[in-house]
């Protein structure tokens, strides 16, 4: 017989923050303008450029030099990532409910520190994790290249040409020493959550379509991709445009209660009655919940929640993607909720 099972991102589905956005805007000056800039540039790479071996998510290994060179080390990174974790409403309970009934994996782009610190505040288990693993630690940074690197990050604020973003970090910074964090970490964003899931699917010996896949952004559009093509349920949650071009069912809400009650019912059903509910909701959320057969505690706490829930056409595609991506700034923030 074979297993359900449920993967998620992290941030975005579960929790509000983007750690490495929040890291670089503590640590660098103009972080947070900085972060954009480079953001944007690993969209570009990722998904109009689309250059081999590069993979959405790459942001973090682009900006660990920077970090260094502003006295980011593994103690003040899990210290600032423990302090900070920010939850969805809902999430905690979320992850303790689905974990007791199926197999669950968090496979985020996020650094250990940060889903450490947020797997002891839930109590989801860390070895069910896949995050980009980093030792800020290895290696001293001379201070001629701090200094190099602090100069690079004021001509990448000034000028974020294209161009000028090319030559810094693939001419310059892969000269010095420090330039071995390109090299070395591998951030588990785009093709690498895919590798992930079928790291997932192959330990456990799962079968895809029994697999639900939760994304919001460019980094999940591969395994997003992957649950729809083998009959698995793809569901973007409060996702951006990459997102939801992959996905089979939208969520827009402030609460994960919604993502409780539709991986309940995928483990008592199937993915087919996940999509039947989803199409009624859309049209009679009241008719929905009392026709399924819903945990009456959870029917009576949506209530409380705003929450949409929508297959995914190429009739509501672009109304989808205008709705959740204003929704996605109101919950995680303007600049965040930008973020490709």
């Amino acid at each position: 017989m074979s297993k359900k099972f449920f993967v998620s991102d992290c941030e975005g589905p579960l929790s509000v923050n983007d750690n490495a956005f929040e890291l670089a805007a503590h640590f660098i000056p103009q972080g947070e303008r900085f972060f954009q800039i480079v953001s944007r540039y690993d969209d570009i790479l990722a998904y109009e450029v689309k250059r081999p071996g590069y993979n959405a998510g790459d942001t973090l290994k682009l900006i660990l030099p920077f970090l260094k060179a502003y006295g980011a080390n593994n103690r003040n990174v899990q210290e600032f990532s423990s302090r900070n974790v920010l939850m969805i409403p809902g999430a905690r309970e979320t992850l303790q409910m689905v974990n007791s009934i199926m197999p669950s994996f968090i496979i985020s782009t996020s650094y250990q520190q940060y889903i450490q610190a947020l797997c002891e505040l839930t109590g989801f288990p860390f070895e069910n994790c896949y995050c980009t693993r980093v030792d800020l630690d290895k290696g001293a940074l001379k201070e001629d290249e701090a200094v190099k690197i602090r100069q690079l990050r004021k001509s990448i604020v000034e000028n974020p040409e294209f161009e000028n973003l090319e030559r810094i970090f693939w001419d310059e910074i892969p000269q010095m020493e420090v330039g071995f964090f390109l090299e070395e970490v591998k951030p588990v964003g785009g093709e690498a959550k895919k590798e992930a899931l079928l790291d997932i699917i192959s330990h456990h010996h799962f079968q895809p379509p029994e697999m639900i896949y939760m994304g919001d952004s460019i980094t999940d559009v591969e395994p997003l991709r992957f649950a729809q093509e083998h009959d698995g349920l793809a569901v973007s949650f409060n996702g951006n445009e990459y997102a939801l071009e992959e996905a089979s069912i939208s969520i827009i809400a402030n609460n994960t209660l919604i993502t409780s009650i539709i991986t309940d019912l995928f483990n008592r059903y199937n993915s087919q009655v996940v999509l039947e509910f989803a199409a009624s909701f859309s049209r009679n959320p009241e008719a929905a919940v009392q026709k399924y057969n819903l945990n009456y505690e959870m029917v009576l706490r949506l209530k409380d929640t705003y929450t949409r829930l929508d297959l995914v056409t190429c009739d509501n595609l672009e109304s989808l993607k205008e709705e959740s991506g204003q929704f996605r700034k109101q919950v995680r923030g303007e600049i965040i909720g930008s973020l490709g």
